[in-house]
């Protein structure tokens, strides 16, 4: 299994090329039955931004390197992996368990960002908060009220310890992780990529915490074998995180359960781990019926990412000191 190790919410998580994770990581694959097949919502297809092909320009490639309409990206943005990772734990496509929410569908395409060949059989691991902010494995540290964890950032106001995951860019221990307090894993799940680097899964929309805009975290690993017991070995090319505009959050913010939350939000220009480059720093592209957000949302995005790199997200890809908005891929808890 991959290890979680401290890792720092303002340092770049971009690794050096070549280097491999030599620690083995096992999916164990659930139930018969959790494995769950979803619809791929129809020709949903990332587009570009303006920018961010990559020379730097929105020109497409020819059909040969990228699919008709869309462009090579530069590499998405890397973040450190956060505090509330937990490794590879179910194997599945559909997510949601017995979660409200507003239904989401996020299509995923993972491409090598040098040749812009789709990248197929990644393991790609997704992780986020439910309609109220809790995360599964970590009640006692999320959504409302609990003990906060015991590295929050420096500076914090005392009586009040933050909920969630804890603010970036306050101290050296954000991105510090801990151990799993329950037994839940509703919305976590790792699932494959196909022949065309596509990966669907079946979700809710994310809530929000004290600290962090909405968002959901992501993990792609390379050069593993899929077995009849999971995926084992491999390498962590890319650890990031995708997030919401704030049009669909505030449409979202008015259904229940998501609008009997207390929380205060952060709100997507104020996040201190969201770089603002589009895309590339992990914007999902959103589809749903105006002013009925409540139907269901689809997102998909392209990911660019380089094969040959080790980004887990923790101390063995940081490089200290350096920023934290490296040109790489998105995730944290």
């Amino acid at each position: 299994m991959t290890g979680n190790q401290t890792g720092n919410e303002n340092e770049t998580a971009q690794g050096p090329k070549h280097k491999r994770d030599l620690t083995r990581r096992k999916v164990v694959v659930a139930g018969a039955g959790a494995v769950a097949a979803v619809a791929a919502g129809g020709a949903v297809v990332a587009t570009a931004s303006a920018g961010t092909n990559k020379k730097g320009t929105a020109t497409p490639l020819s059909s040969t390197s990228a699919s008709a309409g869309e462009e090579c990206y530069k590499l998405t943005s890397e973040t450190t992996e956060g505090p509330y990772y937990i490794d590879a734990d179910k194997l599945r496509q559909d997510i949601t368990e017995d979660k409200e929410g507003i239904p989401m569908t996020l299509r995923i395409k993972v491409i090598d960002s040098e040749t812009c060949k789709p990248i197929r059989n990644a393991a790609v691991d997704v992780w986020h908060c439910d309609a109220l902010g809790l995360y599964s494995g970590y009640e006692s540290f999320s959504g409302g009220g609990g003990t906060a964890p015991t590295d929050a950032p420096s500076g914090t106001p005392t009586g009040e310890p933050p909920t969630g995951e804890p603010p970036a860019g306050g101290g050296g221990g954000g991105g510090v992780h801990e151990e799993p307090t329950s037994d839940t894993r509703y919305l976590r799940g790792t699932w494959k990529t196909d022949k065309k680097g596509f990966v669907t899964f079946t979700t809710i929309f994310p809530g929000w915490y004290q600290g962090r805009c909405v968002h959901i975290h992501t993990k792609v690993h390379v050069n593993g074998e899929w077995t009849d017991a999971g995926y084992e070995g491999g390498t962590t090319c890319h650890t990031g995180q995708f997030f919401f505009d704030e049009e669909s959050v505030l449409a979202s913010a008015e259904v229940e359960p998501y609008s009997t939350s207390t929380t205060e939000r952060t709100t997507l220009d104020e996040d201190t781990i969201y770089d603002g480059s589009g895309t590339q720093g992990g914007l999902l592209k959103l589809k749903y019926k105006k002013n009925d957000i409540a139907k269901g949302v689809i997102g998909s995005i392209t990911v660019g990412v380089d094969p040959e790199a080790t980004n887990t997200g923790t101390d063995d890809s940081v490089q200290p000191g350096a920023p934290e908005t490296a040109s790489a891929s998105a995730s944290a808890s």
